[in-house]
C-alpha cells in the first residue's frame, strides 16, 4: 500500500518521532497516512504499542479495516466502541494488543477506573493517534485525555507516547479576524503538544489533482407566500405566553434561539421549583420544535408530532396540574383545525426544491449515491417519509434510510451502533443509494462512490460545512445547499466560505512561523492553561521537540 509524494511529505517528521498534526482534504488520505505512521512505529519502537481515537462509534470498523490492511496481520489489533456488549476489560485487551482503535470515551473511562482489568495508563502507549483533532478543545473527551497527558509532561513522567493528530477542519474557533484565528490554530496545537501543523508544501499541486472539490450550487426558494397552519401554531403559542406572564421573553418562534431560550427557562424553572412555569416552557418547546418541523418539511409532520406529545402526556400523566389541564385543552380545542390547515395547506417551496433535486440526480443515467443532512432526529425521520410517500419520486431509483445518532428522544429513538453500521454497510455497496443523516455522518464517513450532497436548510459552522462536502469523494460530484432565499442559514453558509479562507490563511501563517517564534507565540502559557495547572512550567519546552 504505497503512499503518495504529499502523504510522504506530512508525515515526515512523525516518522521521526515528532508530534504532529496531519492537515489534509477529507479524501486526500489522512486515515492511510496515520496507518502507515503506526506501521513504522510499531516496527521501529521497542515495546510499541499505539491507540488509535475517533469520536464516532461507526468510524471504529471503518479504521479497523484502513490500519489492517496497512498492518497486514503482522501485529495483534483489536477495536473498542460502547455497545458492544459484555467484553474484557480496556487494560487487558491493551496488554494483550498491539494496536487499539477505539472511541474517546472509553479510553477516558479506562484511564479513571480503579478496576485492575479496565485500568491503564496513558504512558502504556508509545504512539496516540486523535483522528478528527479539531475536537480537542474546551470540555470535550479528548481535551480531557491531552489534559491528562500533559499533566504527565509537566511532572516529566516517562515515556511519553508520540501524538499524531489528523484533521480536515481546524476551525477558527468563532473568530472572524485573523489574530483571532491564528490564536485558535496556536491553541489547537498547543493541546496536542504539536511541534508543527503539517499540509504538502512542495507536493501541494499533486495533492490539489487528486482532491477533487465537488461542484457546488445554491438551491435557493421563495418562502411561503401564505402560512396559515404556522400562524395558527404562533397564535397557540402567544396564548403560553400571555398565561406565562414573562414579557421579557422573546417571541421569535420558530427559531433555534427561542428553542434554546425555552429549554434554558424549562431548567432554571426546574431548579426553583416552579412547576407550572416549567410546565409552560416545555410545551412552548414542543410548539417551537413542531414550527421548525413545519419549515423544514410538511406540515403534517409537525402535527404528527404534537399528536404523538399530547397523547403521550394525557397518558402518563397521574397527578394534572392546572397548567397542564389548561395546555391539554388548548391543543384539544384547535386539532381539528390545525388538521384541516396541514392537509390543506400549501406545499414547503424547500421540499419542491429538493423534490427537483433528487429527480434530476438520481433520475439520470448512471449509478448516483447521495447523503441528505438536516439538523435533527425528527426532521431526518419526516424527510424519510417525505421520500417514500412524495408521488413525483416514486418513478425515481431510491433507495433510501436513515442515519443518524446514539441518545433518545422522545419521539424518535437512536440508532445503535450495530443499526449504523448495516445502513453504512448497504449505502457502501449499493443496497441503499441514499442516505438522510444528522451531523453523525459528517466526519469521517468513506464511501469513494458517493457523489450527490445536499445540505438542506442547516444552519452550522464552517467545520461542518467542510466536513459535509468532504463526504462527496467521486468524480464530478454535486454540492447543493438548499435554503430559503434570504435567510440566516443562507446568510451562515455564505459566512462558513469566508471562514474557511481564514481558516487556510490562520494555519498558513502558524506553518511559516520559525520555531523560536512559533514557541514564544504564548504556547507554554496555553499548555499551562490546558493542564489546569497554576504551577511553574520550566523545562517543559525541552521537550517538545520528540
Amino acid at each position: 500500500m504505497e503512499l503518495r509524494p504529499y502523504q510522504w511529505e506530512v508525515i515526515a517528521p512523525a516518522l521521526e518521532g515528532k508530534n504532529i498534526i496531519i492537515w489534509l482534504p477529507t479524501g486526500a488520505g489522512k486515515t492511510r497516512a496515520a496507518a502507515y505512521v503506526a506501521k513504522r512505529h510499531l516496527e521501529t519502537v521497542n515495546g510499541a504499542k499505539v491507540v488509535v481515537l475517533v469520536n464516532r462509534v461507526h468510524l471504529v470498523t471503518q479504521h479497523y479495516e484502513e490500519f489492517n490492511r496497512m498492518l497486514d496481520g503482522r501485529w495483534a489489533i483489536t477495536t473498542l466502541s460502547g455497545d458492544m456488549g459484555p467484553r474484557p476489560g480496556f487494560g487487558h485487551l491493551a496488554r494483550r494488543n498491539d494496536l487499539l482503535i477505539c472511541t474517546a470515551e472509553l479510553l477516558q473511562m479506562a484511564l479513571s477506573s480503579t478496576e485492575e482489568e479496565e485500568h491503564v495508563e496513558l504512558n502504556a502507549f508509545s504512539l496516540l493517534v486523535v483522528d478528527e483533532c479539531h475536537h480537542t478543545h474546551k470540555d470535550t473527551v479528548y481535551n480531557v485525555i491531552l489534559s491528562r497527558y500533559l499533566e504527565h509532561k509537566l511532572r516529566r513522567t516517562q515515556p511519553l507516547p508520540q501524538v499524531l493528530g489528523l484533521t480536515a477542519s481546524p476551525g477558527t474557533g468563532k473568530a472572524t479576524k485573523l489574530d483571532g484565528a491564528i490564536d485558535h490554530i496556536l491553541q489547537l496545537c498547543a493541546n496536542l503538544d504539536t511541534w508543527r501543523i503539517m499540509s504538502p508544501q512542495t507536493y501541494r499541486s499533486q495533492l490539489q489533482e487528486h482532491n477533487h472539490r465537488p461542484c457546488k450550487q445554491y438551491d435557493l426558494c421563495h418562502r411561503r407566500s401564505q402560512d396559515p397552519f404556522g400562524d395558527m401554531l404562533k397564535k397557540l403559542m402567544e396564548q403560553v405566553h400571555d398565561r406565562l406572564d414573562m414579557p421579557e421573553l422573546s417571541q421569535d418562534f420558530g427559531t433555534q434561539t427561542y428553542e434554546q431560550q425555552v429549554v434554558e427557562l424549562c431548567k432554571t424553572a426546574a431548579e426553583s421549583g416552579l412547576l407550572q412555569q416549567r410546565v409552560y416552557a416545555l410545551h412552548l418547546r414542543r410548539y417551537n420544535d413542531a414550527l421548525l418541523i413545519h419549515d423544514t418539511v410538511r406540515a403534517v409532520d409537525a402535527l404528527a408530532t404534537l399528536r404523538d406529545f399530547y397523547f403521550k402526556e394525557r397518558a402518563t400523566k397521574t397527578q394534572v396540574l392546572h397548567a397542564e389541564r389548561w395546555l391539554l385543552a388548548l391543543f384539544n380545542d384547535h386539532e381539528k383545525e390545525l388538521n384541516r390547515l396541514a392537509t390543506h395547506g400549501p406545499e414547503n417551496p424547500k421540499l419542491k426544491m429538493l423534490e427537483q433535486i433528487l429527480q434530476t440526480q438520481f433520475g439520470s443515467p448512471g449509478s448516483p449515491r447521495g447523503i441528505i443532512f438536516t439538523r435533527t432526529r425528527q426532521s431526518a425521520h419526516s424527510l424519510l417519509l417525505w421520500l417514500q410517500q412524495q408521488p413525483g419520486l416514486q418513478t425515481v431509483d431510491i433507495r433510501a434510510q436513515m442515519l443518524i445518532g446514539a441518545g433518545n428522544s422522545s419521539q424518535i429513538p437512536h440508532m445503535t451502533q450495530r443499526d449504523q453500521q448495516e445502513v453504512i454497510r448497504k449505502f457502501r455497496d449499493g443496497t441503499l443509494n441514499l442516505l438522510v443523516a444528522t451531523s453523525v455522518a459528517e466526519e469521517g464517513l468513506d464511501i469513494p462512490q458517493c457523489n450527490v450532497i445536499v445540505r438542506y436548510g442547516l444552519l452550522t459552522n464552517e467545520i461542518s460545512m467542510v466536513q459535509a462536502r468532504g463526504r462527496a469523494r467521486a468524480n464530478e460530484s454535486v454540492y447543493s445547499f438548499v435554503a430559503t432565499q434570504g435567510s440566516r442559514e443562507l446568510r451562515r453558509e455564505q459566512t462558513n466560505e469566508a471562514l474557511e479562507i481564514l481558516m487556510e490563511r490562520a494555519v498558513a501563517a502558524v506553518q511559516q512561523m520559525d520555531q523560536a517564534e512559533y514557541q514564544a507565540k504564548d504556547l507554554l502559557q496555553r499548555l499551562g492553561q490546558a493542564c489546569g495547572h497554576g504551577q511553574s512550567l520550566q523545562g517543559l519546552d525541552a521537550g517538545r521537540c520528540h
